[in-house]
């Protein structure tokens, strides 16, 4: 127990902690998007099986270290670009991202639902909800993989001890759980704060493809270009609210 005395310990874990989190924001407006297509009653189960999962996937990956290293090793050559595990886990993760985003976002902003005759059925409603909720959480649980291989690399590169990875990851993802559905509700709220999130999480997809080809696009920039625009939309919600207040007061 002498290492819970290391200053030193506490200082990687508080730093990877916080590294987990910055990590963990695509897989939280990710999940958020998708279970905000569900019935009020089931989001907060598929928020808590999402990040259950991504908390698996994570820990299972840390007790698999020499595999998820191994991943680094080429398996074949195409053009005299080498490809690995880990760079065809990205090229998947970011194509399935993108093609994701991208219908999500033409389905907010083009899309118009059919009009069709309400089901009475308790059972048919039932059923069709079931569907639609495992379908989301199979979803989560693909890109939870892809985000977790990013995370996990990320944690071996920073520090030695398995007990202090693992402590990071379990209070990370319970961070994460705790800002899952405050995030949620505030993105379905706001429909052009959807639209952005998505718009993000298109260019997260862009960065994992291009990492496949070891071509890498520091993080950094993704969310700085993010925290502008959510700080610019911030202010047309301000405004948009003080115009809807005058013109209540107005009436």
């Amino acid at each position: 127990m002498e290492f819970l005395t290391d200053p030193n310990v506490w200082i990687a874990f508080a730093m990877l902690t916080a590294l987990e989190i910055v990590l963990g924001i695509d897989n939280i407006i990710f999940i958020s998007i998708l279970v905000g297509r569900l019935p009020p009653e089931l989001r907060d189960k598929a928020r808590r099986l999402g990040l259950g999962f991504a908390m698996a996937s994570r820990l299972l990956l840390l007790f698999s270290l020499s595999w998820v290293m191994g991943l680094t090793s080429d398996l074949f050559s195409i053009a005299g670009h080498g490809f690995s595990g880990r760079d065809l886990v990205l090229l998947l993760g970011g194509l399935f991202l993108l093609y994701k985003a991208s219908h999500e976002i033409f389905v907010e902003v083009e899309a118009r639902e059919e009009d069709a005759p309400p089901a009475t059925d308790a059972a048919t409603v039932k059923s069709a909800g079931a569907k639609l909720f495992w379908a989301i959480i199979a979803q989560i649980a693909v890109i939870d993989i892809v985000f977790s291989l990013d995370s996990v690399i990320t944690a071996v590169g920073m520090v030695n001890q398995i007990g202090v990875m693992v402590a990071a990851v379990v209070a990370s993802v319970g961070v994460m759980l705790l800002a899952a559905k405050p995030i949620g509700e505030f993105v379905d709220r706001h429909p052009s704060v959807k639209v952005l999130a998505l718009a993000f999480l298109v260019m997260v997809g862009m960065a994992l493809t291009a990492e496949a080809f070891d071509q890498k696009i520091p993080k950094g920039y993704l969310y700085a270009a993010m925290a502008f625009s959510l700080a610019v939309e911030a202010l047309n919600i301000r405004a948009r609210g003080k115009r809807q207040a005058r013109n209540a007061g107005a009436q």
